[in-house]
């Protein structure tokens, strides 16, 4: 909730960083303080996170990802398929020249 609201404002990656570097401190009144970090507009922000709108576009993506077989980050596409082999570069890169030839 915490980056859509930022998003609303345009810092949606920005707070996205600051919550993935924090992951450990995620309370309210942390995530008040890393709104004022990012120059948000504070009342803006408090109502955003209380948006039940914002809440459902979330909740939709969340199922979507669920349908698709996304059960956890990251997770890769190739084709329209969902890659399920080892995540180094070797793996991936043998996978995807696979799907040249």
């Amino acid at each position: 909730m915490a980056a859509e609201a930022a998003g609303r404002q345009k810092k949606f990656w920005e707070m996205h960083d600051i919550l993935y570097e924090h992951q450990e401190s995620l309370e309210k009144e942390k995530l008040l303080k890393y709104a004022k970090i990012l120059g948000l507009s504070m009342k803006e922000f408090e109502k955003d996170l209380h948006d039940t709108t914002l809440a459902e576009i979330i909740e939709a993506d969340f199922e979507s990802g669920i349908r698709s077989g996304v059960n956890g980050t990251p997770s890769f596409y190739m084709n329209g398929v969902k890659y399920e082999g080892s995540y180094d570069s070797g793996s991936m890169s043998e996978t995807l020249l696979g799907l040249l030839t």
